[in-house]
């Protein structure tokens, strides 16, 4: 008796061990799956929500306020010309491969982005950098052009991660970065693992394994949640079931915002719409308000254009492109334009999917009919993104403050104003607050009175969560969903 007595308490005493042992993982939800892993080459946001932190780090990074603070670079010093950022590095680093990192790796990384051949998505932020230079093995000075008051806050994008040189050709499938957790494996279609990093330099996680299900359908991301399938749902696309979620006492949910300014991104080479008139009938057909209520339940802040309503230099312009159907008529009959039809390109996300709908009716209600194609995440980047072979589509911005992405003829909306690129030329040279606010409430006004894009809503952040998970961030100051601090609470 007593013997299976003991028995029986030494079972209970392993399931209770194994049940806290599995409170060391976790599982994520996320709507999109990235193309590739390696953030140094790919535009996507997708990639960040992985990889951000967790794998690959900066010199600098984003907290979850949106503050800039050390990455791999402890601190550094500005020299009294505003040129020369000299970093002073973490000692003691290596990637996940056992190699060491240090001056070289950053010299590398910091040459392979701004070189003429670089892929990097976001090449702009380099662009200033006129040498790199290894002072010694935990020391590098960066030497700019012109003065940049914002070099360190562009140092902490994903696109500016530190990478090796004997990694780095197979970092879209195997990436090696410095960062609390090393990657595991991939699932096409269905997951990523990854998991703790035991070398790791700095504090270690709390979590010792992490898998990222992708999961596109509303429904079945609410199932899985409902399921216990998934731990946690940052951005949670169904957000008319949130009221359930914080009904029941195994959920907590987080509402915070982004930096995703979510417009209606129009073609500004494609005729008609490289007439502003067209552009401008187009805006003033679309209501906000309705879009936020019927595709994302009232989530959401309208905005007049491309920059963030929590921003202290946000100006609210949405005066200038308010809804206003007869006047959408009348630019359309000013411009000579007839039973216009344009192709709008939709991805998965629901802003875009159910956002769509909306917009598609309204502009019928001007004339304007839409043939709506809906694109998986791959396609939208291969057609819309790169081949820039598209009339209209929706799409959130989710890149902190990145008004400067106007600046460049080349972008996929294709707005190319000599203007707006002086604006930005100067704002890169100014480090004076109150000049540089100046300079970017201005920069936002010439694109809003330029109707380059409709813009709609700033993009909330609803996160639903295991009640017991804590250290999620609630804003998202970039595109990521950092499980450095994320642990599980009894």
């Amino acid at each position: 008796m007593f013997t299976r007595f003991r028995l029986a308490l030494a079972a209970l005493v392993l399931s209770a061990s194994a049940a806290l042992a599995a409170q060391d993982s976790i599982t994520i939800g996320m709507q999109l799956e990235p193309p590739n892993l390696d953030p140094t080459a790919g535009a996507a946001g997708a990639i960040d929500q992985v990889v951000y932190s967790n794998i690959f780090e900066g010199l600098t990074r984003f907290a979850p306020d949106g503050a800039v603070i050390p990455g791999l670079a402890r601190s550094w010093d500005i020299s009294d010309d505003g040129l020369t950022y000299t970093f002073h590095l973490a000692s003691g680093v290596t990637f996940h491969d056992g190699t060491t990192m240090d001056a070289e790796d950053v010299k590398f990384s910091l040459d392979r982005a701004r070189s003429a051949d670089s892929a990097n998505a976001q090449k702009a932020l380099f662009a200033g950098i006129a040498d790199v230079a290894v002072v010694d093995p935990l020391t590098v000075a960066v030497t700019l052009s012109a003065p940049d008051g914002s070099f360190a806050f562009k140092m902490a994008w994903g696109d500016a991660v530190i990478v090796a040189p004997e990694s780095i050709n197979t970092a879209a499938t195997n990436p090696v970065g410095t960062g609390a957790f090393k990657f595991s494996g991939w699932t096409p279609g269905d997951r990523i693992v990854i998991e703790r990093n035991d070398a790791y330099w700095g504090d270690k996680p709390a979590l010792a394994k992490a898998t990222f299900r992708f999961i596109s359908d509303p429904n079945a991301a609410f199932a899985a949640l409902m399921s216990g399938d998934l731990d946690a749902f940052p951005n949670f696309p169904a957000v008319e079931t949130l009221d359930q979620f914080r009904a029941d006492p195994r959920f907590g949910v987080i509402m915070g915002s982004t930096e995703g300014e979510t417009i209606l991104a129009m073609n500004n080479k494609s005729e008609p719409l490289n007439d502003v008139r067209v552009r401008a009938a187009i805006a003033h057909a679309i209501n906000r308000q309705d879009i936020i209520d019927g595709a994302m339940f009232g989530l959401g802040t309208p905005i007049g254009t491309h920059f963030a309503p929590h921003n202290p230099d946000y100006v609210d312009l949405t005066g200038i492109s308010a809804y206003d159907p007869e006047l959408s008529k009348t630019l359309l009959t000013a411009a000579g334009v007839g039973d216009l039809k344009l192709r709008l390109a939709l991805p998965p996300p629901v802003y875009a999917r159910r956002g769509g709908e909306i917009i598609a009716a309204q502009l019928r209600a001007v004339g304007i009919e839409t043939e709506i194609t809906n694109v998986e995440w791959s396609q939208w980047l291969e057609t819309v993104f790169k081949g820039q072979d598209f009339d209209l589509t929706i799409i959130s911005h989710t890149e902190p403050m990145d008004i400067g992405i106007y600046a460049r003829p080349d972008y996929y909306f294709q707005y190319d104003d000599m203007g707006f690129q002086a604006l930005m030329k100067q704002l890169e040279i100014t480090s004076d607050p109150v000049a540089r606010s100046g300079l970017l409430k201005t920069a936002q006004g010439k694109i809003a009175m330029d109707y380059v894009n409709a813009y709609l809503f700033q993009l909330a952040n609803p996160t639903v969560a295991n009640a017991k998970i804590k250290g999620l961030w609630a804003n998202a100051p970039t595109q990521a969903i950092d499980l450095t601090g994320v642990h599980w609470t009894e």
